[in-house]
């Protein structure tokens, strides 16, 4: 393609393309498919699962998979998109050690790593809470 200045662009379909320009120049557009990409088809989950962290024991980061339901709770958006999450880690004698996640999540699968670097060794707790939906696990940081 020229110069040429583009007076008026038409696309008549997701396939074709027309441009008018300059001195009555038509220029015609058919798009080329570089890269497709390939939509996620995994099925969004009907029910909420905390996971056991990995690894564990850990020295001294671990992930925490959870996975929140397309089903309305109590707590939710009632719409099944997005829902109030809350994952938080506990030490021993149940004091707040790290708040991981404390927002609106939409359904699907989510997974959290956890820096214990700057905690002492021990049995440590993590729960989650979304809606109604209530579950803990208990992991261990080596030193």
């Amino acid at each position: 393609m020229d110069s040429t200045a583009i007076f008026d662009i038409i696309f008549p379909d997701s396939l074709h393309g027309f441009a008018v320009g300059k001195n009555g120049a038509i220029i015609k557009f058919k798009p080329e498919i570089i890269n497709s990409i390939e939509e996620n088809n995994l099925p969004v989950p009907d029910d909420f699962k905390l996971f056991q962290n990995y690894p564990n024991p850990f020295n001294p980061s671990t992930k925490i998979k959870f996975t929140i339901s397309k089903s309305p709770l109590l707590g939710g958006d009632r719409r099944g998109g997005l829902q109030f999450a809350k994952l938080v880690v506990y030490d021993i004698l149940g004091n707040e050690v790290a708040a991981l996640v404390n927002r609106e999540l939409p359904a699907g699968n989510h997974e959290v790593e956890f820096d214990g670097s700057n905690l002492p060794g021990g049995v440590y707790f993590y729960r989650l809470q979304a809606g109604s939906f209530v579950s803990s696990k208990k992991m261990i940081l080596l030193r």
